[in-house]
């Protein structure tokens, strides 16, 4: 193999290598004695037939493939010999060929840059911190017994009103062909009034209703509703009134708490706390973690490979194209200039902040064991209930899958690791401020959001990608 330098320009580096015929040769006679152990031709044994033979009948087919593992093997080769540190995988160009001849072809590498990750122990961030406060154990326990409420007859005689419980018969069909379809009927169903949990118009047309009472109640499906056969479909359904409950006022005592499995009062008050600090501590690491990445966007200047910038843009393009179908016109999404130029700078500022964090995790030699994988896979299952050997099997059997799930841990065990180094001090906050949505903190310039929702549903870094 014999290798030239075409250009280099910046990050992009062309490359001519040339294999000879005689080498080419060697791979082809290599690659037919492994198919003559094989194959079956009349009057030989296999392995036994002469190379010649198999030149004549399997040669042009064996040379294709031959080819393919000549250039990959010897562009790997040449671009360990060279330490090259491609960003995305190279472009080959095959440029002289024939049978017998030399092959010459070239690689268009765009490559990582070389820069000086800032001094990490220089960092200081301020970590935002919340205490729970009596009100929120008070307001979060009466979430709890909202949940856990029973309920009574109502003994008054009076007509129904938002806040009461319903029991009812119901059975419905579609207007347009009174047909009945399945989950359209249900005997002593329980309903809450004002509660949205029927489709829109339903609980409002029972308001001011009579024990007893028959009523023909007109909705219409929504155009996003999960039955597609249902989708946008005027309804009608005959409700029959057989009851009505209210919920029993619930107190917060020992009773209330051993109902719930557990000690007593001072007990259930203990774990609502528990859980209520660890989702203000995720929400501030959450903050922190921002903090960090804006000190170290800030902290670094180098030239971005512009394919991975490029790449990094046509994801966010597809994500907004996703939210924002009417702004899409004959398949492109329309953009503001605005817009667009703040798209390319999150695109260039999670290129950036990806190479950091990743040649900080390759300098300290961060890697991810097969325990932590399994913890996220495991974490992955545990949000989607009773499909969790679904989702195990999944990961078993995608690996880009799990490379994807891998990135993320990857990151959080990197940052971890700049944390530990970094001077981190408390900074008590007020809850409004720890739960502030970073559209409100970052990116203030006029638009329709587009940027600000792209940055704000959490400062991606985009992986390196796999090298050749």
């Amino acid at each position: 193999m014999q290798v030239k330098e075409l250009k280099k320009e910046g990050l992009n580096v062309e490359l001519e290598v040339v294999v000879t015929a005689a080498d080419i040769e060697k791979e082809v006679d290599a690659r037919l004695v492994e198919v003559g152990e094989t194959v079956k031709m009349p009057g030989f044994r296999p392995g036994k037939v002469p190379l010649n033979i198999l030149k004549q009948k399997y040669g042009r087919s064996v040379l294709g493939e031959v080819l393919e593992k000549i250039v990959n093997d010897n562009t790997a080769k040449m671009i360990e010999d060279k330490g090259l540190r491609p960003a995305l995988q190279p472009k080959i160009e095959v440029k002289e060929f024939d049978e017998g001849k030399d092959l010459k072809y070239t690689v268009a590498v765009e490559l990582l840059p070389e820069f000086k990750v800032m001094e990490l122990k220089s960092v200081k961030l301020e970590k935002p911190v919340v205490k729970v406060d009596k009100k929120a154990i008070d307001e979060a326990l009466e979430r709890i017994a909202g949940a856990n409420r029973e309920t009574e007859p109502v003994t008054e005689k009076r007509k129904t009103k938002k806040g009461d419980i319903l029991v009812m018969d119901f059975h419905g069909r579609t207007a347009a062909d009174n047909k009945p379809h399945p989950g359209m009927h249900a005997h002593d169903a329980q309903l809450e009034l004002g509660s949205g949990q029927f489709i829109p118009g339903f609980e409002d047309q029972l308001i001011g209703k009579d024990i007893g009472e028959k009523v023909e109640v007109k909705v219409t499906f929504p155009e996003q509703y999960h039955a597609p056969e249902l989708a946008g479909q005027a309804a009608i359904f005959d409700v029959e009134v057989k009851n009505i409950l209210q919920a029993k006022k619930t107190e917060i005592n020992d009773d209330f708490a051993q109902k719930l499995g557990l000690e007593n009062e001072a007990k259930l008050r203990e774990i609502v706390e528990s859980q209520i600090q660890s989702e203000y501590d995720t929400l501030s690491r959450q903050k922190l973690k921002r903090t960090l990445l804006d000190t170290l966007d800030e902290g670094h200047d180098f030239e971005l490979p512009a394919g991975m910038v490029d790449l990094e843009y046509q994801n966010i393009m597809h994500q907004v194209r996703m939210e924002r179908q009417a702004d899409v016109k004959d398949g492109k999404l329309v953009l503001e200039k605005d817009e667009e130029e703040e798209l390319k700078a999150i695109a260039e500022r999670r290129v950036r902040l990806g190479l950091v964090l990743s040649e900080i995790g390759r300098a300290n030699s961060i890697t991810i064991n097969d325990q932590e994988m399994q913890r996220a896979v495991i974490a992955e299952a545990q949000r989607y209930p009773g499909q969790e050997r679904e989702v195990f099997e999944y990961y078993r059997k995608n690996r880009n899958a799990l490379d994807a799930l891998r990135a993320p841990v990857y990151e959080d065990k990197v940052v971890d690791f700049i944390f530990e180094l970094a001077e981190v001090t408390d900074k008590s906050v007020s809850l409004d401020d720890l739960t502030k949505t970073d559209e409100d903190e970052h990116y203030t310039r006029k638009g329709k959001g587009t940027a600000k929702k792209a940055k704000a549903e959490d400062d991606k870094p985009a992986k390196e990608k796999k090298k050749a």
